[in-house]
């Protein structure tokens, strides 16, 4: 496959954060009344930002999603990511060969907010690899499932974005790299490749390694 770019998610591509965030989510939902097992969570959330599904909490609690609420769940996410955070299997190498490859045009184009995603990658060392073309979904009129961080992603490293790679682990994110006009690869670690197709990815992988031909 010839691409001019690739473009990373980062939860759940580069780093094993899902989980994570979810059980702090579940935790602080918790404690509003909303009782949740960590599946049940993060069906409802992952790939998701936690303000777009404001209805779902608020259906759910009785309560209005405040900025107190997201202001505790932060923190607490931050800590235990920074506690727990691990790298995917075997990314150390396929990012590395996919630098290599692709002469260093690559990206990060994630959903999450910049300082979690500087948290993650400086902690599972990525960083270095990604640094000055990292994109937040909140730097953007619309994150996920919209296309904006990825076409700033494109644009940032002056590609057309149909001729871009982007690696997704999640519906919202193939529907978002496949909005953006690029090619989307899905990464299905947890059995969600039937989803990863049907949102339009055209091809779905469990193995990082399978990115070292790219």
């Amino acid at each position: 496959m010839n691409f001019d770019a690739v473009l990373f998610d980062c939860d759940g591509v580069l780093v094993d954060s899902e989980s994570i965030t979810c059980g702090a989510l579940r935790d602080m939902l918790a404690r509003e009344g909303w009782e949740l097992t960590l599946p049940e969570c993060m069906a409802h959330f992952v790939g998701h930002a936690v303000r777009n599904r404001a209805d779902l909490i608020e259906a759910h609690t009785g309560k209005p999603l405040t900025d107190a609420f997201m202001d505790s769940f932060y923190r607490l996410r931050n800590e235990r990511l920074d506690k727990d955070i691990q790298a995917i299997a075997h990314i150390h190498d396929a990012v590395q060969r996919v630098f290599d490859v692709h002469q260093g045009q690559i990206a990060c184009a994630s959903g999450a907010d910049r300082f979690k995603i500087n948290l993650m990658l400086g902690k599972v060392g990525l960083l270095n690899y990604f640094e000055g073309r990292i994109f937040s979904g909140h730097e953007v009129p619309r994150t996920k499932p919209a296309p904006d961080v990825y076409l700033a992603a494109a644009a940032h490293l002056g590609k057309d974005p149909r001729r871009c790679l982007a690696i997704e682990d999640t519906a919202v994110g193939v529907t978002a790299g496949v909005a953006a006009g690029a090619t989307v690869w899905g990464y299905a670690a947890h059995g969600q490749a039937e989803a990863l197709r049907q949102a339009g990815a055209v091809h779905v992988f469990d193995d990082m390694r399978s990115l070292f031909a790219t």
